[in-house]
Formats: structure tokens, C-alpha cells, sequence
């Protein structure tokens, strides 16, 4: 899908948890702390029980919103991404983000795609300004936070789980971050990868002496593969190569050659994946958010939008005309990348 009217970023805005060392509280979450280490992750952030994703959403969206100069009266659609465990089953955390910023009988929509929420839901956005003449102003914000009843954020997969929000003002007919194209592709088969095993309707209550705490997500991945180990190394080749494969895919959909791309936003993976990421898509290392990646630690599906407000915000880091590659992966297993000119 390519942009018909077109659809640009006014105003960017993030908040986070509060800092952590990881080399000071790794031991506090597994008893391996020097792998953990080992990522090259220096800080992760973790938000206080009274920051809910809720409030952490609305906290960014507010942000965004006083930024753009708009006020909530001037939005006419909200989009929530939402990566995390949810406050509450049977609930709409897009209706509490709506009813925390006072946005009245505004229409929202909820995403929960994983970590592609986001940068998946810019192809949404435009489908929706498409089709409807009445929508200007579209409020999308992006939110986790990491449940440690259901997850230990250092051992659910080879990244550090982090909290926190972003938010992104995107209007019709906007020049500047304007959207370019969006493509996803999807591999089926892995599906059950990094799920949370109990609290859902299939086995709502774990079994006695267990937990999902006690569920070792990436020694399921390996037992997925246990009877093909060839399957196993092929299926970490293709975790790249898809990857690169989805941006060049977005490119050819937006008429650029990937050359063009001069930033990739990846999602903010530990520092031996990133390097891998660089290798795979020909981007320079130096090119991508590896630098952000390592103070930032993953903050699900707000990786992207957070670490574009951060090189928005600072001077000379994107000019005008540059192409901005927002990639990454979900489980599912999902490869999304989204195109934006600056």
C-alpha cells in the first residue's frame, strides 16, 4: 500500500521508567548475570506500580499533543499499540487511554500485534485517512510495560525487556516524516514462540509447583527444533534474512533503492543482533539505533517511534529528504518494516 493523500509525523514524544544498571540488578533476575551482561545493554527502565500502561500512554500522548499545539479536541482517531501483558482481559486499553486524555466520544482503535504494533499500524492510519474525508489529525501512541508476574524481563528472549511510551501526532496531507510505505511478512509456523503459556482461556490457572515465571521461553523455541537441529540454524539464518528482505520489499514498494535508506530503527535488540542486523541489510552499524539500543533497552513495541523522537530531537541527526527505515520483528513470527522521509 502507498500513501494516496498522504500521511506525516507533526509531532514525536516518549517517556520512560526509571533507570536501571543492569550490571547492578541482572543478579536480581537470573542467576546468570554475565550473560545478560554480555548484551551490551548498560541501562533497561522500569516504571513504578502506579505507572500503568494507561497512564504511561497518556503521559507520551500528552506530550505529543502539546508539541503539535493540537488539543485533545483536535483529534479525530486514536490508535493505541499495546506489546505488553494487558491491565485487564475482556477490555479495551484504547477506550482507557481515550478516557484518561479526555477525548470523549473520539473513535480509537486498539493494535496488539506484538512488537510491529506501531510501526505496522502507519499502513492503517493511511487506509484510514483514505477512506475518510473527516479524519485530519490521528493520535498514535505506542506502550510497554513489562508484567514481571508473567515475564522475567532478562530471560523471556535475547533482549532486555523495558518500559515505557511514545506517542506520534500524524496528520493528512503532512510533508515532513512523511509515511512511504509499509510492508510485513509473516512465517505461521512459529506462532507459539514467546508466549505466555498461562492466564489465557486455553490453561487459565498453571499447574500446581509452576508458573509462568518457570517457563523457559527460548529452551521452547530449542525443543521446537529438537528432532531437525538443521532447521534450528536455518531458522536463525532466516531471522535476518527476512528482515533484510522486508526493508528491501518496503523500498521497492516506495519507489526507493534501499541505498537511500539512511536510518534504520530497528527495534532496540542487544548489541550482537544489532551488528548482525547491520551485516544483513548492508546499513552501516553507526546507520542503525545500536548506540540508543544500549540506554534504551526494548521497550516492545515503542522501540522505533521512541528512538525516532530522540534523533528528531536532536540537531542535524536527520535531514531533510532522508529516508528512515523502521524495522524489526515480533513473535508470531512477524518481519515489518515502515518507510518515512524526513
Amino acid at each position: 500500500m502507498t500513501a494516496t493523500d498522504g500521511i506525516g509525523i507533526v509531532s514525536l514524544a516518549h517517556v520512560l521508567g526509571e533507570p536501571q544498571d543492569v550490571v547492578e540488578t541482572a543478579g536480581t533476575y537470573v542467576d546468570d548475570p554475565e550473560r545478560v551482561i554480555r548484551w551490551g545493554y548498560r541501562t533497561y527502565h522500569r516504571a513504578g506500580a502506579d505507572q500503568t500502561p494507561t497512564r504511561l500512554a497518556a503521559d507520551a500522548a500528552r506530550r505529543a499533543l502539546d508539541k503539535s499545539g493540537l488539543a485533545p479536541a483536535d483529534v479525530d482517531y486514536l490508535v493505541v499499540a499495546d506489546s505488553g501483558v494487558p491491565e485487564y482481559l475482556n477490555w479495551d486499553m484504547s477506550a482507557s487511554v481515550a478516557r484518561e486524555l479526555g477525548l470523549g466520544t473520539t473513535p480509537s482503535l486498539l493494535v496488539s500485534q506484538g512488537c510491529g504494533s506501531a510501526v505496522t499500524a502507519f499502513q492503517q492510519i493511511a487506509g484510514l485517512i483514505a477512506v475518510r474525508d473527516d479524519i485530519h489529525n490521528v493520535l498514535l501512541v505506542a506502550v510497554n510495560k513489562v508484567s514481571e508476574a508473567h515475564i522475567n524481563r532478562m530471560r523471556n528472549n535475547t533482549c532486555l525487556g523495558s518500559d515505557g511510551g511514545a506517542a506520534a501526532v500524524v496528520r493528512r496531507g503532512h510533508g515532513r516524516l512523511r509515511w512511504l510505505a509499509t510492508e510485513q511478512i509473516s512465517d505461521p509456523r512459529y506462532v507459539d514462540f514467546f508466549r505466555i503459556e498461562y492466564g489465557g482461556s486455553s490453561v487459565p490457572v498453571a499447574p500446581d509447583g509452576t508458573g509462568n515465571l518457570a517457563v523457559d521461553q527460548l529452551g521452547l523455541v530449542h525443543r521446537y527444533f529438537r528432532r531437525e537441529p538443521e532447521q534450528l540454524a536455518q531458522f536463525v539464518k532466516d531471522v535476518n534474512h527476512r528482515l533484510a528482505t522486508v526493508v528491501e520489499e518496503a523500498c521497492r514498494r516506495a519507489g526507493v533503492a534501499t541505498s537511500q535508506v539512511r536510518r534504520l530503527i530497528y527495534l532496540n535488540d542487544n548489541q550482537h543482533s544489532m551488528a548482525d542486523v547491520a551485516r544483513a541489510t548492508g546499513i552501516p552499524l553507526e546507520r542503525t539505533n545500536a548506540e540508543l539500543s544500549v540506554g534504551l533497552s526494548h521497550v516492545g513495541c515503542a522501540d522505533q517511534l521512541i528512538c525516532l523522537s530522540i534523533y528528531d530531537e536532536r540537531q542535524d541527526e536527520l535531514g531533510e529528504g532522508d529516508v528512515v527505515a523502521l524495522a524489526g520483528l515480533s513473535g508470531g513470527m512477524q518481519w515489518f518494516c515502515t518507510l518515512v522521509r524526513v
